[in-house]
């Protein structure tokens, strides 16, 4: 079970690291490329760049909700 986790860890810093590298490189670098680069078409428009972090945020704040009020229900079922 030792390898399985330290793959599955490996695997979860590999695509954080990527994702990181991505997201910098397209916010801080990518601005001063000229816009008839090559490079351009790989990454999505400027605007994205803040609304998908915005979005992801949105649905990790729901998806917490949503957790705490199961758990808050299923903890007074138990008292009852």
């Amino acid at each position: 079970m030792e390898l399985a986790d330290r793959a599955v860890g490996f695997l979860l810093s590999l695509i954080s690291i990527s994702t990181f590298t991505y997201y910098t490189f397209w916010v801080i670098i990518l601005p001063f490329v000229d816009s008839d680069h090559f490079v351009h078409q790989y990454f999505l428009p400027q605007e994205y760049a803040i609304l998908v972090p915005v979005f992801a945020g949105v649905a990790l704040l729901c998806f917490l909700c949503v957790f705490v009020g199961f758990v808050m229900l299923k903890s007074k079922k138990k008292k009852a």
